[in-house]
């Protein structure tokens, strides 16, 4: 922040400080001193300021005490105790500034290690990847983590491009873990298997494996499930997709003209599959190039105002398309959505938020 055209002028507050004590000091009768004051002149600096600077601060607190102390009548002098004080302050500075510094590069560190994660979870999208428009949103509930249990991703493949949004039950790295091995799932088999339920049944199996492989080392993953919706989108058929909903919010179909909600399949949720005794059938919906698909985690159904209002999702929708018809496309969609949730409930986020939405361009194209 302390910086002009690119240069730091951290070194700008210390010095004024300085400057600002010993003109007090010189302007001040002997009965009150204030030149021992400097010794907060390094502490400032250890708190905005590189090692050096601190170094430096603490020198010329030091060497500004000794001058202008000796320029007063002796009977006036603040004598050896403040200036045991002020290199002893500096001393501490320069330490705390050291500590600082490692702190940050620590800091450092770690950000770069839960960007890469959450890279690797949420892989960056190339623009028309899968012969889709598309864009998407993801806000954790954990700012300073930036990753969570919302999982997202498009994968295109030799039976059509397929489409897998998510969010897993609870929070943390179990949360994480869990999306994470959903998501390597749905690429593999995405790509792989000819059939939809085929890409479900794989994904339910695989939750099931994480949660034993969670007992089995101790971690408690008995109540762990993930909602989810799977689409494919068959190059055979441009005006139809396919969907499974594993218990997740129906997905809506924005057009210029109108909203209108997806059948929410009446899947469980993964995790849970062994209850419901029920091969993974896909449903087949009209979708024409150029309708939206918008699909949301519950960080946007469930986001509330200060009256304990839920944020009316489909109102706002509906609004503002037929205000704009352009509000439409999954890039302003997106930002609509966004921007919405965030005021409706102060910016205060009690669970992970994704917003994705995605359609066919109405002319061919893609990978």
């Amino acid at each position: 922040m302390l910086r002009v055209r690119g240069r730091s002028v951290t070194w700008i507050p210390p010095l004024v400080l300085l400057v600002a004590i010993a003109a007090l000091d010189w302007l001040t009768s002997g009965s009150f001193r204030t030149i021992s004051w400097v010794v907060l002149v390094p502490g400032i600096a250890a708190a905005i300021c590189g090692l050096r600077g601190t170094i430096a601060a603490a020198v010329l607190a030091l060497v500004t005490y000794e001058l202008e102390d000796r320029a007063w009548p002796h009977q006036f002098r603040t004598g050896l105790p403040d200036f045991i004080l002020v290199v002893l302050g500096g001393l501490m500075a320069v330490l705390a500034c050291a500590v600082r510094l490692r702190a940050e590069r620590r800091m450092l560190h770690m950000q770069d290690i839960v960007e890469t994660t959450r890279r690797a979870v949420l892989r960056p999208l190339p623009a028309g990847w899968g012969g889709l428009d598309h864009a998407a949103v993801y806000l954790a509930a954990d700012s300073l983590a930036r990753v969570g249990g919302d999982f997202y991703d498009i994968q295109p493949g030799p039976r059509g491009t397929r489409v897998l949004l998510g969010d897993v039950q609870g929070k943390g790295l179990g949360a994480v873990a869990a999306a994470a091995a959903l998501l390597g799932t749905f690429r593999e088999a995405a790509y792989h298997e000819p059939l939809l339920g085929t890409v479900a049944d794989r994904l339910e199996t695989r939750m099931q494996r994480h949660i034993r492989y969670g007992a089995a080392i101790g971690r408690d993953e008995d109540d762990r499930f993930a909602t989810a919706v799977l689409f494919g989108f068959p190059p055979d058929d441009p005006a139809q997709v396919e969907f499974i909903n594993f218990g997740h919010e129906p997905a809506l179909v924005v057009t210029p003209g109108g909203i209108r909600s997806l059948p929410s399949g009446g899947r469980l949720p993964l995790g849970f599959g062994d209850l419901d005794g029920r091969p993974p059938c896909a449903l087949r919906v009209p979708l024409a190039p150029g309708e939206t698909l918008l699909l949301v985690t519950d960080g946007v159904s469930e986001a509330r105002d200060t009256t304990g209002c839920f944020f009316p999702l489909r109102d706002r929708v509906a609004r503002a398309v037929a205000e704009d018809p352009r509000a439409a496309e999954p890039g302003r969609l997106v930002r609509l959505v966004r921007d919405g949730t965030l005021r409706h409930c102060g910016g205060r986020l009690d669970d992970d938020t994704t917003i994705f939405a995605l359609r066919r361009p109405r002319t061919p194209g893609g990978m």
